[in-house]
């Protein structure tokens, strides 16, 4: 029955995934613990691993100073923790911006704390792109200054984001 019941949980995200335009990668749910041997925080949150591989099939690439991904160690990149929502919003900027996307922060230690930050899962930190910057500020509106940075607001693909202009890197939050 538990076997039945996963491919029937699958075919229908492949279906609704078919009917929204997304590709079948980002709409099927995340392999449970049984089959991968790892496991998510919740089902609404991805492993390191899990989140790496979606992130590859968009596209998307990322990079560490410190060539690592331990969550506790603030000069990794870590996606460990991150809710599947964020990672369908990057994917999304992807795929509609048509531009490089090249992650430079996720979920490690040293970003600042909060309900919807980088240690929830919430945020993603970007590196600065002419055809990103030219993107997010066409089909975002400037919404305020937070004194570190000018705030855009904008929904893609249903997925809403502030996309938060740093010195030199966009702050991302999807919500």
């Amino acid at each position: 029955m538990l076997h039945s019941l996963k491919y029937a949980t699958a075919s229908a995200c492949l279906l609704l995934a078919s009917v929204a335009g997304l590709p079948a990668a980002q709409a099927a749910p995340a392999p449970s613990s049984t089959t991968t041997g790892v496991h998510a925080a919740s089902s609404s949150t991805l492993t390191h691993a899990q989140a790496a591989t979606r992130l590859r099939q968009a596209g998307i690439t990322w990079t560490s100073s410190g060539h690592c991904d331990d969550r506790r160690r603030s000069n990794c990149t870590s996606f460990s923790g991150i809710r599947v929502r964020t990672i369908q919003g990057i994917s999304a900027l992807k795929r509609n911006s048509r531009c490089p996307i090249t992650i430079t922060g996720g979920t490690e230690r040293g970003h600042a704390s909060g309900t919807y930050s980088h240690g929830n899962g919430y945020k993603l930190d970007i590196k600065l792109d002419r055809c990103v910057n030219n993107w997010i500020k066409a089909h975002s509106r400037r919404s305020h200054d937070r004194g570190d940075a000018v705030v855009y607001t904008g929904t893609v693909r249903g997925v809403r984001a502030a996309y938060a202009l740093e010195r030199n890197h966009w702050d991302i939050t999807f919500r």
